[in-house]
């Protein structure tokens, strides 16, 4: 059993780290700390190929694998925590179900300007009424002639104020069954994005309005009785949260690493006061031990995408590691920590958001327990 990278994913993991010191450590904390996206740096990292790495190239992608994609967020995290997000959303989440399901026409409308970091695609599935039992959702559409038309609201959809297309949930009919997806381009006849929230991370999200909103047939992604390959293209979303969380928190134990050896009290630098020490020692074996859980995942879907099971303690773990290190870490730098000097209070606030972002710990557990006693735990009273 290997536990090494092979030599081409080491050098990968070099080449993304050259470019990412060079193009885009600099200017990091302020781009960490602007609320609009960060479309220059996404520009950059798209003609790196680092958008759609593991997408067929006949797709406008670079033919690699899912594991490449782990590498780079954890690699241009480490020079720039605000710009793993470029390289989640143009390789995770909704890109990555768009691609697996999308016709040819679709890919051919919409992955060009998403491949390129000039056009962004945000999710829309949570519901006021519909969180992690997201099967209540209340978004409906039907069929008029040749268009759809959709009724709801989404809330909490990410990239929701910058976004070019949406990737909508919508009830086509009852149940579990009835279940599917749309696509909705920004200013369609019937949409609206509300003002946007702040949230602890930084972020600014809108809340979406459908109003008799009118869409081509051609627009459906999924039909009725697409929910269920949805949630599968999902496990893939949920390794570019862990593989962010976890970079994120290598990047702040990076910080106060280097802070412990200069700063000095009591006539002494920090790494020598054993307290400290063992805080290190802890953080350390955290983060390695994600990291191999996180890698098995990503290496599992190498030939398909990988399993629930894998994912949920990937995510699990990385999102625990990654709060944790980071809060460590802000604790050891003391009050350089705790001010927008460093990245390192912002990295503890954008990790405590994905512990609740794309399943919470809390359902993680549940999904992970029912692995384990190979049996199902239905969380809702009376029949589904």
């Amino acid at each position: 059993m290997n536990f090494e990278l092979s030599p081409e994913h080491r050098a990968f993991s070099d080449a993304v780290r050259r470019f990412a010191q060079v193009e885009l450590a600099p200017g990091a904390l302020e781009r960490a700390h602007a609320g609009a996206y960060p479309w220059a740096a996404a520009e950059r990292i798209a003609q790196q190929g680092l958008l759609g790495i593991a997408f067929d190239e006949q797709d406008g992608g670079q033919g690699g694998t899912l594991l490449h994609a782990v590498l780079a967020i954890q690699e241009v995290a480490l020079a720039c925590p605000r710009s793993a997000d470029i390289v989640q959303a143009g390789n995770f989440g909704p890109i990555r179900t768009f691609v697996e399901y999308a016709t040819p026409e679709q890919k051919a409308r919409y992955l060009p300007d998403l491949l390129s970091g000039r056009r962004i695609v945000s999710l829309g599935m949570t519901e006021p009424d519909a969180g992690s039992a997201v099967t209540d959702l209340k978004t409906r559409a039907h069929q008029e002639g040749d268009e759809l038309v959709i009724n709801g609201s989404k809330v909490f959809s990410t990239h929701s104020p910058e976004a070019g297309v949406f990737l909508i949930y919508v009830r086509f009919g009852p149940g579990v069954g009835g279940i599917g997806s749309v696509l909705v381009d920004r200013g369609t006849p019937g949409f609206t994005i509300g003002e946007p929230s702040s949230f602890m991370s930084g972020e600014h999200w809108s809340p979406l309005y459908f109003e008799n909103c009118r869409v081509p047939m051609s627009n459906v992604l999924l039909g009725a009785g697409g929910f269920k390959k949805q949630i599968a293209g999902f496990n893939v979303e949920r390794l570019g949260n862990a593989s962010r969380a976890l970079a994120l928190g290598r990047y702040a134990f990076e910080q106060a690493r280097q802070y412990a050896q200069v700063r000095q009290q009591f006539g002494r630098p920090l790494c020598e006061f054993q307290g400290l020490q063992w805080k290190f020692a802890d953080m350390l074996l955290k983060l390695e031990q994600a990291q191999l859980m996180l890698y098995r995942a990503a290496v599992e879907g190498e030939n398909g995408l990988p399993s629930a099971q894998s994912t949920a303690l990937a995510k699990l773990a990385c999102n625990l590691a990654g709060w944790e290190v980071s809060n460590e870490a802000l604790q050891v730098m003391g009050g350089m920590g705790y001010s927008q000097e460093s990245l390192v209070e912002y990295c503890v606030r954008r990790t405590r958001g994905w512990m609740i972002a794309g399943g919470s710990i809390e359902m993680l557990k549940n999904r992970i327990a029912e692995g384990v006693f190979e049996r199902s735990f239905p969380q809702r009273v009376g029949p589904a």
